[in-house]
């Protein structure tokens, strides 16, 4: 079965985290993806992360974050510095759906790879350029890497320890969540966009997606806090801002996170830790109250829980409906029963590493199920398809190219 996007092709000049995170998305979906990185060395990605080992334990000169962003693709190793490799690029765009770049503000116009000049060839190319600070504004020319966004957008003054408690402070977000977030935004623009092109008349557009708006956009329901009532949201540790109780508590043996969701779940958790009375009393009986006590109400609560081992009350709170789990290390993750049911992690086979597993898409379609068929491309392995498949070219204007240190 074809994937939902088989009918499209897409060309990702994209490197690191969210370009290529945006069209592997794609890639999973079934479209064709051709990686266009360049002819020395590649995507910087393909030396971050961590060394990937084989079954023996010995290094395969794979990274762990190629590994992540990068199946489903064809690798065309193109210098496009260069007018031959430009006009590679170019031509490939003529006939493509989609151009998704992240270069510098500029940088793509130097190459004549801009959006103006490609949508004369191809009007009906959706163009998405990602970048930190997006196409218009005087930040445009800065560089910029995930905690950096982590930073100026908000999200470490609300991650943390809280002043005053021991090792206080703003922390990262234990992910590239910046990064991530703006390729999961691109996807929703291209996908938009693709809908309006083929419903409205066939014209494509310029997708202008940064890492700082998105950021911006994806902690909004924060930002409405500080919206609301003008209180500035804080650093809370692992506890919720506007709801309690919803955060670590320490079981008898080991952390517990409970997140109890309304007024009944309340409730039926305060009968459970044997003090039904708190439902009642009106500190207590709304979420709303119990925000504004919760210097009382949450020491209540802990003296009760460190009594419980944390599976027999995970137990009892499955029974009452309350949320709760244990806070797992990735290793018990990826065995655990519900990534094994939903079948999150995947096998495939690598040319240089052999058999990897890798983390699978998690959108389920019921008639077009994502594609696992391509694992991450070493480079330029595609070179020769590509340039033959696509343009035309013979082996022996494929040979000159290489010979010029055009294509690899």
């Amino acid at each position: 079965m074809s994937g939902s996007m088989s009918h499209v092709k897409v060309l990702d000049l994209s490197r690191v985290f969210a370009g290529p995170w945006a069209a592997q998305m794609l890639a999973d979906f079934g479209a064709e993806v051709i990686k266009i990185e360049h002819v020395q060395g590649g995507d910087d990605v393909r030396r971050m992360g961590v060394p990937h080992l084989n079954a023996d334990g010995g290094e395969t000169g794979v990274t762990s974050s190629f590994l992540a962003m990068n199946r489903g693709k064809r690798s065309l190793a193109v210098d496009m510095s260069k007018p031959e490799g430009q006009k590679i690029v170019a031509d490939l765009a003529a006939d493509a759906d989609v151009l998704i770049e992240n270069f510098k503000l500029g940088n793509m116009a130097k190459f004549n790879l801009d959006y103006e000049t490609l949508s004369k060839v191809n009007p009906r190319l959706v163009y998405c350029s990602v970048t930190g600070y997006g196409q218009t504004n005087p930040r445009s020319a800065r560089p910029g890497y995930d905690p950096v966004f982590q930073a100026v957008t908000g999200i470490m003054s609300i991650t943390g320890v809280p002043d005053g408690q021991p090792g206080a402070g703003p922390n990262l977000v234990g992910y590239s969540i910046s990064d991530i977030t703006a390729g999961c935004y691109a996807v929703i623009a291209i996908l938009a966009a693709l809908n309006h092109r083929d419903a409205g008349g066939g014209q494509g557009q310029h997708l202008d997606i940064a890492l700082y708006d998105t950021q911006v956009h994806a902690a909004s329901h924060m930002a409405m806090n500080y919206l609301s009532n003008g209180k500035v949201p804080f650093r809370n540790g692992t506890a919720s801002q506007i709801t309690c109780p919803w955060q670590v508590f320490n079981a008898a043996d080991k952390p517990i996170m409970i997140a109890v969701g309304n007024d009944p779940q309340f409730r039926r958790f305060a009968g459970l830790l044997g003090c039904p009375e708190l439902a009642d009393d009106v500190r207590y009986a709304t979420n709303i109250e119990r925000v504004r006590h919760k210097e009382t109400l949450v020491p209540i609560l802990s003296a009760r829980i460190g009594e419980w081992q944390a599976a027999a009350l995970q137990a009892k709170l499955d029974e009452v409906g309350i949320a709760a789990g244990p806070i797992n290390s990735f290793d018990e993750v990826l065995v655990d029963e519900q990534v094994v049911h939903r079948n999150l992690r995947r096998r495939m086979t690598h040319p240089a590493a052999g058999e990897i597993d890798v983390i699978a898409n998690p959108i389920r379609f019921s008639a077009t199920p994502n594609v696992y068929d391509r694992a991450p491309p070493e480079l330029g392995a595609d070179t020769d398809w590509v340039l033959d498949t696509h343009l035309g070219l013979s082996a022996e204007e494929i040979a000159k190219l290489r010979e010029q240190g055009i294509v690899g």
